[in-house]
């Protein structure tokens, strides 16, 4: 019977590194907003099927549950988009370099931040 070997040290001290958080919900927003197409799809049927369909759909958006569905989708939304464009400057060969991809991620989290802010704000107040 053999010994048992130890854990290498690195696993002990190792954390999610940006880039890496960053590439997961990149992927998992991606399938958040598909699903969700289904339920603006369901919005639009309602809307054409007429007035009371409509206030039905009205009825369980406007429910803080339905908000809360809403604003998450909102989140989900801004993030993918932000981190499509950080997508899109690698794709043309821009800050592909390590400090580049961390700067790039933190100005695609603080611009998510300022489009779900800035959207809720002209929601709220318009």
């Amino acid at each position: 019977m053999s010994r048992p070997r130890p854990l290498s040290p690195h696993l002990s001290i190792w954390r999610f590194q940006l880039p890496a958080v960053m590439s997961i919900t990149h992927r998992m927003t991606g399938v958040i907003l598909a699903s969700g197409t289904i339920l603006l799809t369901c919005w639009l049927l309602a809307l054409a099927f007429g007035e009371s369909s409509f206030n039905l759909v009205s009825i369980i958006i406007f429910h803080p549950l339905g908000q809360l569905v809403m604003f998450s989708y909102s989140v989900v939304l801004f993030y993918h988009a932000s981190n499509g464009v950080r997508h899109l400057f690698w794709d043309f060969g821009k800050a592909l370099d390590v400090p580049g991809v961390y700067t790039s991620g933190r100005i695609a989290l603080i611009t998510m931040f300022f489009l779900i802010v800035g959207f809720w704000l002209v929601i709220f107040f318009s």
